[in-house]
């Protein structure tokens, strides 16, 4: 009998135990005001979060997916734009393309990183597929907790005069030359979903932007239009962080550097168990900084690694099985960049992530690394 999984690959539940008291104190505070929705505890959570990220404005929302729709309805990207973004993601990042009624069209990714192929990318802008709408945007996903090739895509994006968008649902911290991830495109869309390396106890979004005109249009946004109670200026939605949440992420942006430098240091000691087994440590940017969302290998045998990992008792899980471009809700519809997506077709079938959260206890990484030595 194959034992049970005694190291998860995931436990959103262990971020709340070592911060509980601080967390439990937030919650009473929230309730006791008697204020639950876009009051002071999610002002003081925007204030908080743009100068730990070094960005002008933060505007908190829903969820990750909606911060996208909102920058993207900020620039007034909709009907009539396409937005080349990623195959090789959460689904959301093109769900939120299609909110806002724009056309996705689906890049590669590079084999090493996962991250968007700038080549692939400059091909498409330089001859789009026929019957496409204008790109309008790019929204590149810095993926599993590192910086995708910013060198190369933001003067990319500024030869074709279009702006470059930022999904860091997986990089909250990480930089590239010495900025924080979210600070150098138009604008940062960050998820806040429990198992985020920052992460509410249910589901929260926040945007990051250094255009001050932006964030005010945003702030109407996500409340109807509004700028005056009641009064649409323009047609927005509904996508407010509540203040229960707010206050828990105030405690849990406190810790966030520590638990950042918690999962480098094991991702450090499975780099150096990797190093004696069959497989191959995560590829690191040079000049970037990479926190670990996810630490990932590769394997053309990955049922039989992942099986022998749960006969050691130890979790691990696919991120992302299917890309979008096969999925059922996209496949045959949704355009491609002229790779035709390869590299993320061929990574679904072998990338796997290790346990990965600040909580993992030395022992249990070390369990881990023991594992992987015998791959």
């Amino acid at each position: 009998m194959i034992p049970p999984i005694v190291i998860p690959q995931a436990d959103p539940g262990a971020g709340y135990r070592a911060h509980k008291a601080e967390i439990d104190a937030a919650v009473a505070r929230a309730l006791e005001s008697g204020w639950y929705i876009l009051g002071r505890e999610g002002e003081a959570f925007e204030r908080e979060f743009a100068a730990w990220l070094g960005a002008e404005q933060a505007v908190g929302c829903a969820n990750g997916t909606d911060a996208l729709a909102l920058i993207l309805r900020g620039l007034d990207i909709g009907p009539g734009c396409a937005v080349a973004t990623v195959s090789h993601t959460a689904v959301a990042t093109v769900a939120a393309v299609e909110m806002v009624g724009a056309v996705p069209v689906l890049v590669d990714v590079a084999r090493d990183t996962y991250t968007l192929d700038p080549t692939d990318l400059a091909a498409l802008l330089e001859n789009p597929p026929a019957g496409l709408p204008p790109i309008r945007a790019v929204i590149v996903v810095h993926l599993y907790g590192q910086a995708a090739d910013l060198g190369v895509l933001l003067p990319l994006c500024e030869t074709f005069g279009i702006p470059l968008i930022e999904d860091c649902a997986q990089a909250h911290g990480a930089e590239w030359q010495g900025r924080k991830l979210g600070t150098l495109g138009r604008a940062g869309a960050y998820s806040l979903y429990p198992t985020k390396n920052l992460g509410a106890l249910g589901d929260g979004g926040v945007i990051a932007t250094s255009d001050v005109a932006l964030a005010e249009r945003l702030r109407a946004l996500r409340q109807y239009g509004w700028k005056e109670r009641y009064v649409s200026a323009e047609a927005g939605v509904n996508s407010r962080l509540d203040e229960l949440q707010a206050a828990i992420l105030r405690v849990r942006l406190t810790h966030l550097d520590a638990g950042n430098a918690r999962r480098q240091e094991i991702a450090r000691a499975y780099d150096a168990a990797v190093a004696v087994s069959s497989l191959s440590a995560p590829v690191r940017r040079n000049g970037s900084t990479h926190v670990f969302h996810q630490y990932v290998l590769r394997s053309a045998d990955r049922a039989s690694v992942q099986a022998r990992l749960k006969e050691a008792g130890i979790g691990s899980n696919i991120h992302y099985p299917v890309p979008v471009h096969e999925q059922a809700a996209y496949a045959g519809r949704v355009a491609q960049a002229p790779s035709g997506c390869t590299q993320t077709s061929a990574a679904a079938k072998e990338v796997f992530s290790l346990p990965m959260f600040p909580e993992l206890t030395d022992a249990q990484v070390e369990r881990v690394c023991a594992a992987l030595r015998g791959l």
